[in-house]
């Protein structure tokens, strides 16, 4: 029985140690079984986004994304980043008063490490603080529409907006006989473009034609609903303006509203800026005189280009003059100016 007892534990004792054995064997190959395993789904997700990096990444900032202006300037940075190869994101406040919302926007575009970024500033002062921090980081700014009212942009591409407006004001006086009321409505005074449109306009007005009177100069954030509201108290102020010029695709079609609300039709001479569907309808249906169109396509494929030559260190000039046209209804459907229309 002792000797019984004896073989009994000697059996279990070997078979423990067998058991702990080929424990420490599968714990020793584990590692290099995992290492050798197929990538989970949650894995192979993840790699396109790693390979991504490898790649330019450029955001662009716009000022919004209500007009049909953007979604144009859109169109054109879009093809500029197929052309070369590159990344881009774009993107923009609901409405051109959310300076807020854009600088947001901005922050989280620069904590991205983007090799360069495009910008269009709703608040040049506002934006500064971050593109003193891009600079400071060696990211390329690249301003574009109304850009950055600073020294820290490598370029910009733009609209000469001064010397558009200075042609809206030629054509505004020539329309109402050199001589009358006007005012304008204007979308903002805190952008580049805003400042220089606005300007454009009104120093052309006083130092070529002394017996216009600009009456009234409101600010209605490029929203229709309020500068419609803000033209209809300019009218109901001045029943005697003969003009009213509006800086921005909203401003424009808030103009157009009012006259029309107010039936002053035929009585109030309507110029605008940009070249959306409802402006072009207005001009082909008489409601406005005439507009001023950019080149946004080539706004927003300029943009990207000089972002991707100021990466690879290549000369850029300080200022990419991208172009304008007047349009009405004589030459709307032209060669020349149908390209520029963005219905």
């Amino acid at each position: 029985m002792r000797k019984k007892k004896l073989t009994v534990v000697t059996t279990l004792l070997l078979l423990s140690s067998m058991m702990l054995s080929a424990c420490g064997a599968k714990t020793t190959e584990t590692k290099p079984a995992a290492a050798s395993t197929a990538p989970t789904p949650a894995a192979s997700a993840a790699a396109p986004a790693a390979a991504k990096t490898d790649k330019i990444y450029i955001p662009v900032i716009s000022k919004g994304f209500q007009h049909q202006f953007w979604q144009a300037v859109k169109q054109g940075a879009e093809k500029a980043a197929k052309e070369f190869n590159v990344e881009i994101t774009f993107e923009g406040p609901e409405t051109e008063q959310q300076v807020d919302k854009q600088i947001e926007m901005l922050q989280a575009a620069l904590g991205k490490k983007p090799s360069a970024i495009a910008f269009a500033a709703l608040d040049s002062k506002a934006a500064t603080p971050l593109l003193e921090k891009a600079k400071a980081a060696k990211i390329p700014v690249i301003g574009f529409d109304s850009g950055v009212d600073s020294d820290i942009p490598v370029t910009t591409a733009a609209t000469d907006n001064k010397a558009a407006a200075a042609l809206a004001a030629d054509k505004m006086a020539a329309l109402i006989g050199n001589e009358g009321e006007i005012a304008l409505v204007v979308h903002d005074q805190t952008s580049r473009t805003g400042v220089d449109r606005r300007d454009g306009f009104t120093n052309r007005i006083k130092e070529k034609y002394p017996n216009i009177k600009i009456v009234d100069t409101q600010y209605g954030g490029g929203d229709q609903l309020k500068s419609t509201d803000l033209a209809k108290a300019i009218i109901q102020a001045h029943p005697n303006i003969k003009g009213i010029f509006g800086s921005n695709e909203g401003s424009a079609i808030g103009v157009i509203n009012a006259v029309t609300e107010l039936k002053k039709d035929g009585k109030i001479i309507v110029i605008g800026y940009d070249s959306g569907k409802q402006q072009t309808d207005a001009v082909r249906s008489g409601k406005m005189a005439g507009a001023i169109t950019q080149d946004p396509i080539g706004i927003g494929y300029w943009s990207v280009k000089a972002a991707v030559q100021a990466i690879k260190g290549e000369t850029v000039p300080k200022s990419i003059d991208t172009g304008f046209h007047w349009y009405d209804k004589t030459n709307i459907d032209s060669a020349e100016i149908k390209p520029l229309l963005y219905d």
